[in-house]
């Protein structure tokens, strides 16, 4: 109750985690690492994970260490295969009936984001998309970039609610006053990805848990609907 804007991270939140569209990037920033420091693919990799451990993401660590440019690094990870995402309707009419602003507030850029709506059908729905770009390629879980979303778009974080595959992403969140949603992967309780990623479930900055985006919007709207016969 008391919400007016939805905040929706993109990978792994508006689609889930078994659909694995994010899998084809992570390769794809895998084979740009090796191809960047003349690497074996298996040692990039790890390079990769450290420095998105350590930036928030890959792009922001390349950008610090070696001056990249990041134009030319999210074309290159984004040049992927968009089938996997397949229409939603069922989640494209419960973000339809939220009330109040919605948006997407993404780590990607805004290509990703659209062509990914539009495999899922959800894009008329959002107000916005919040890119790695228009956060000034300051990623989430920094602070600022929350900040500079908040300012460009109006939304009171006391009157938000914000869904994330990662814990980490919805601590400051919290603090700012946004209910917060942690988003698992779909079917099941266990970690397929890296086990610090998943940390902080049962963290106090994580208001609510779900493996089933859709079916916890209809709860919300269903706990929300106005009671037959009752006037407010």
């Amino acid at each position: 109750m008391g919400v007016e804007a939805w905040i929706f991270d993109l990978d792994n939140t508006l689609y889930p985690a078994h659909v694995d569209l994010f899998s084809q990037i992570d390769e794809r920033i895998s084979t740009y690492v090796s191809r960047l420091l003349g690497i074996a693919k298996e040692d990039a990799r790890n390079k990769q994970k450290e420095l998105y451990r350590d930036y928030g993401t890959t792009l922001r660590g390349l950008m610090e260490e070696h001056d990249i440019d990041a134009d030319e690094f999210l074309n290159y990870v984004h040049d992927i295969d968009y089938s996997p995402v397949i229409p939603n309707p069922d989640l494209g009419r419960a973000i339809a009936a939220l009330p109040g602003r919605k948006f997407i507030f993404t780590n990607g850029d805004r290509p990703h984001a659209e062509r990914t709506a539009a495999s899922l059908g959800v894009t008329e729905h959002f107000e916005d998309i919040f890119d790695i770009v228009a956060a000034g390629l300051l990623p989430k879980p920094n602070k600022e970039t929350y900040d500079l979303f908040l300012k460009k778009t109006g939304v009171s974080a006391a009157r938000s609610a914000m869904f994330e595959d990662l814990s980490r992403n919805l601590a400051v969140p919290h603090r700012l006053g946004m209910r917060t949603v942690l988003v698992v992967p779909q079917g099941t309780r266990e970690v397929f990805r890296e086990a610090w990623e998943m940390e902080g479930d049962d963290a106090p900055h994580v208001d609510f848990v779900t493996d089933h985006l859709t079916g916890f919007l209809q709860a919300i709207l269903g706990a929300i609907a106005p009671t037959p016969g009752k006037r407010g």
